[in-house]
């Protein structure tokens, strides 16, 4: 192993320009200056993603609470949300004192399952989050009609999802307010944050008094909070490495399809299913994910192992929300949720960050042929 170059999962693209823009920020952006930078990358982010307003914020988590928060979901209210999933989006539902409401996702794009979502609604259910697991995309149509049938928002999560595009929108524009993560991880990062994005103007000015400790910009005292608010602002100086970002965002966005592309073409033939790309839609592929087929004997751990012998860094995908949480009240299983259940142990996510070579692509996928070739002959001996 120690012979090998590491592989990691994931690590951002930095650039000179990230850097010089970053100094610029430490160097320059102070007092009347000390929110340049946040405001150009709010403007940035929302021209590229053709929306009317946007907030830059601290997480993406805390742009969850905030847009769940000024859509008045409160104590006894519930909020559906796909059964695997990362913690933060259930963990923002549980800031406003409402309860989590888990339900099954499909088994091709690993998103919630509208039928199922039809299904939990209650009289309490006051929000819909879609959230766009490794940059695959929910069905927006179906979820938006039943988001109008029962008038309950519909939200993207489309922290995953920069560069995925739904029927010619990008995700996180359609809904009631989409929100970003902008953690080191992901195609755009400004080390950590976040943003919220909204076409509603009167969300738009709730939420951004109660990104500012509830000081309304209208309010001419200073120093007055017209409401108690939150803390979940972004710095200068992280705006201003995402500025960089933003001015790079298409050489971003297209490395990570390409990354999708050499995976798809070398593991082609081999009892497994990638990211979906329905008819119609855009991947931005932020996190290439195999799923072996069903039947196949495959154990995640051993890949782990293997490809920790050979110096890659692995990742599991995601579990059910339901198993890591069943003995909080706070989460609630609607169903019996079986494909998310059959998911998660079959399932990993890949090495894909933005400057990967084709030739360390080539390494992990001799580990993950070696794996499956070696629980085949296995069977065969059983």
């Amino acid at each position: 192993m120690s012979n090998l170059s590491q592989i990691f999962y994931t690590k951002p693209s930095i650039t000179q320009k990230e850097i010089d823009y970053a100094t610029e920020a430490a160097t320059t952006g102070w007092g009347a200056q000390c929110y340049e930078y946040i405001t150009k990358f709010e403007t940035l982010f929302k021209e590229h993603l053709g929306v009317n307003y946007a907030i830059a914020t601290s997480s993406c988590t805390g742009a969850t609470h905030m847009g769940l928060y000024a859509l008045g979901v409160g104590l006894g209210d519930e909020v559906i949300i796909a059964d695997i999933n990362w913690i933060a989006p259930a963990a923002a539902i549980t800031y406003t004192g409402a309860k989590v409401v888990l339900v099954d996702v499909l088994p091709d794009t690993w998103c919630i399952d509208p039928k199922e979502v039809e299904k939990a609604i209650t009289k309490r259910t006051k929000a819909i989050i879609a959230v766009h697991v490794y940059g695959n995309l929910c069905e927006l149509d179906e979820l938006l009609r039943i988001g109008e049938k029962y008038n309950i928002p519909v939200i993207e999560d489309a922290a995953e999802a920069v560069g995925s595009i739904y029927k010619g929108r990008r995700a996180g524009s359609l809904g009631a307010f989409g929100v970003f993560s902008f953690h080191g991880t992901k195609t755009i990062t400004t080390g950590e944050g976040g943003m919220f994005v909204t076409q509603d103007a009167e969300l738009y000015e709730k939420v951004l008094t109660l990104s500012n400790h509830g000081r309304s910009k209208t309010q001419a005292k200073q120093f007055w909070p017209d409401t108690v608010g939150f803390k979940y602002k972004m710095s200068n100086i992280q705006a201003a490495i995402g500025c960089a970002q933003m001015e790079r965002i298409d050489e971003l966005i297209n490395k990570k399809r390409l990354v999708f592309k050499w995976y798809k073409e070398k593991l082609n033939g081999l009892p497994l299913s990638l990211n979906a790309e329905p008819r119609d839609c855009q991947n931005g592929y932020w996190m290439v994910t195999i799923v072996v087929d069903e039947g196949v004997s495959f154990d995640r751990e051993q890949l782990l192992r293997e490809f920790k012998s050979n110096n890659i860094d692995g990742r599991v995908f995601f579990w059910p929300l339901s198993l890591v949480r069943n003995d909080d009240e706070r989460f609630v299983k609607a169903g019996e949720n079986f494909v998310s259940y059959s998911l998660y142990n079959r399932s990993i996510n890949l090495p894909c960050y933005n400057d990967i070579a084709e030739e360390d692509i080539e390494r992990v996928v001799v580990c993950i042929k070696k794996v499956l070739e070696c629980s085949s002959n296995n069977e065969v001996k059983s």
